[in-house]
């Protein structure tokens, strides 16, 4: 089998697909939260803490110099990813929990044994008189 045909019957698996379209979800997903935080839930607690911008938070190393930008660290920009992620860990905790309960649902309730076909009965019946003779 060629290399070629090798990838092929490997990008077509199920799994790959489906991690394929998780990643691509989970990127959409994660510019939503990204939004969510910025421009929802962080101006609030700006407003709550006096008026403090997130986004402009910064110490700054070295000023700016003529066309020279300044050195900073973006701390302000650092918190609102901590709580991107936080915001995501939380979403991904409560899918995988959600998950969890309905496998152990599954697993609690026995599946019962499938009827006998006409053909088992039968045969089942003639092995009945056999043994009585």
């Amino acid at each position: 089998m060629g290399m070629i045909q090798e990838f092929k019957t490997f990008a077509m698996r199920g799994n790959v697909v489906d991690m394929a379209v998780g990643i691509i979800i989970g990127g959409a997903f994660g510019k939503i939260v990204s939004s969510f935080v910025a421009d929802v839930i962080m101006p609030p607690i700006g407003i709550l803490i006096g008026g403090v911008d997130f986004s402009n938070l910064a110490i700054v190393l070295k000023e700016a110099v003529g066309d020279v930008a300044a050195v900073t660290i973006n701390y302000g920009a650092f918190i609102q990813t901590v709580l991107d992620f936080i915001i995501i860990a939380f979403a991904i905790f409560m899918a995988i929990k959600a998950m969890n309960s309905l496998k152990k649902e599954k697993e609690e309730t026995p599946e019962e044994p499938p009827a006998p076909s006409k053909e088992e009965t039968l045969l089942t019946e003639i092995r009945d008189v056999l043994q009585q003779k």
